[in-house]
């Protein structure tokens, strides 16, 4: 028969693993997470250094700017009487 010391081993080894990997895990996702905080605040502190100047709208807010002035334009082209 095999011995029971043998299962004791066995379970206390893999215990211990499930214990490394959690704890690197748990390491890794709070230096994600101070990371992520230090940006958030390096970006504050940019948006607060322009004074009563907002910061710069991301890509995807300056896209729909644009379109919706190409749009007010057509709008206008179509008012004015021009075949676009």
């Amino acid at each position: 028969m095999i011995d029971p010391n043998l299962y004791i081993t066995l379970a206390a080894a893999a215990l211990g693993a499930i214990g490394m990997v959690t704890f690197a895990g748990l390491t890794g996702w709070r230096g994600w997470l101070a990371l992520k905080h230090q940006e958030l605040q390096a970006g504050h502190d940019i948006a607060s250094d322009r004074g009563p100047i907002q910061a710069l709208p991301n890509a995807s807010a300056r896209i729909e700017i644009a379109d919706l002035k190409e749009r007010i334009r057509k709008l206008e082209a179509i008012a004015a009487g021009v075949d676009l």
